[in-house]
């Protein structure tokens, strides 16, 4: 069923036992099927497991942790938005699946990158990601006919989009206040209805603030970050639903017939970005501790330990489309279907239901008089 160039690397030509030709990953039954005679093979359960990489040993020797996505993998730099995809033959280089461009330049041999120590496949196939996105155009009205054309002519492209997964435990040591509330009575003046000034009382709430000091800790596991730019961040956020129990040691047979690109997003800014998401949590981890009716935190510093990372590759089908001189995506998560996409407003379509309306609100204006 497959072959390898050089002794020591990961397979990466699959073909069919039968007639010759390139079998391709078919995500609905999770095997290498052949497009021309239909045989399906089953690739090999890996024994391998997913490890998640220290951090520490990683900055201090990068340079061994690099490899490509396979021995044949070759790579191309959209000469439009600059993002950098990476396939195996068969596979062409095509259109841009992130703004819709031609791909002009000639594909190279792709550069050592840090390789994915794992792999969601795709559980969807073109066609039921094409009848999802057709499903969520019914309910936008007045959108394109550029948006409508790329839904109908198959403009989505399955593409494995990089992300990284950080792991840390933290120690945070804070120093704050804490709110307790109590209650005053006051007196005030009231008008009644005579004219009257009446004296009245109501409670009135205080806090007393006290100094408050301490240290929380936190595991944090699988911290998931995006390592693309190509994307909106925001929508490739809520296609969401990633279940990473389902990862698969990486194998460059999940690639066969798919894109992959490559990361945009290096380690070290990726694990800033997971910094971020920690704190939110340590936050509130420090205002539980804190304690009382309210909470000021003045100052928190963690310190972090134990930290690992992964290279994983998340499946999505995407699609491109130009209009008014700009780009606009429509993305797919091909585990779920979960649709996001970014939809303009065609003037014109508005312009002429507008129209409409005006012309059916002077047709029952023009039948009412005339039936007096």
């Amino acid at each position: 069923m497959s072959e390898a160039s050089k002794p020591g690397e990961k397979v990466h030509r699959y073909v069919c036992p039968g007639c010759g030709a390139e079998l391709v990953f078919e995500p609905q039954d999770g095997t290498l099927t052949c497009p021309y005679c239909g045989r399906a093979e089953t690739i090999p359960q890996s024994s391998a497991e997913i490890v998640e990489r220290s951090y520490e040993e990683y900055l201090h020797a990068a340079a061994g942790q690099l490899a490509t996505l396979a021995a044949n993998a070759l790579e191309v730099k959209c000469s439009s938005c600059g993002a950098t995809v990476t396939f195996t033959p068969p596979e062409v280089a095509g259109e841009c699946s992130f703004c819709g461009t031609p791909i002009v330049a000639q594909p190279q041999a792709a550069d050592p990158l840090v390789a994915p120590e794992a792999i969601l496949p795709f559980s969807l196939s073109r066609q039921q990601a094409d009848a999802a996105i057709k499903q969520w155009l019914s309910s936008r009205w007045f959108a394109p006919n550029a948006l409508k054309k790329m839904a109908y002519r198959e403009g989505v492209n399955g593409i494995y989009l990089p992300h990284w997964t950080y792991d840390a435990n933290t120690l945070s040591y804070y120093r704050g206040e804490r709110g307790e509330h109590y209650y005053e009575t006051e007196w005030y003046n009231e008008t009644d209805a005579q004219g009257n000034t009446v004296q009245k009382t109501r409670q009135v709430q205080r806090t007393r603030w006290y100094a408050a000091s301490g240290e929380v800790e936190r595991w944090f596991d699988d911290l998931i970050i995006t390592a693309t730019k190509s994307v909106n961040k925001a929508r490739l956020q809520a296609l969401g639903g990633w279940d990473l129990q389902s990862l698969k040691p990486y194998d460059p047979a999940f690639l066969s017939g798919f894109k992959a690109q490559r990361y945009e997003v290096e380690i070290a800014e990726g694990f800033e970005e997971a910094k971020h998401m920690m704190a939110g949590v340590i936050d509130s981890d420090v205002r539980r501790d804190i304690g009382g009716d309210e909470q000021r935190v003045q100052e928190i510093q963690t310190h972090y330990s134990g930290i690992t990372f992964k290279h994983i590759l998340l499946p999505i089908y995407l699609g491109a489309y130009r209009f008014n001189q700009k780009v606009y995506q429509v993305m797919v998560n091909a585990r779920t279907g979960v649709v996001q996409g970014e939809r303009p407003y065609s003037f014109w379509k508005i312009f002429f239901f507008v129209l409409a309306i005006i012309a059916v609100i002077a047709l029952i204006v023009v039948l009412a008089k005339s039936g007096k």
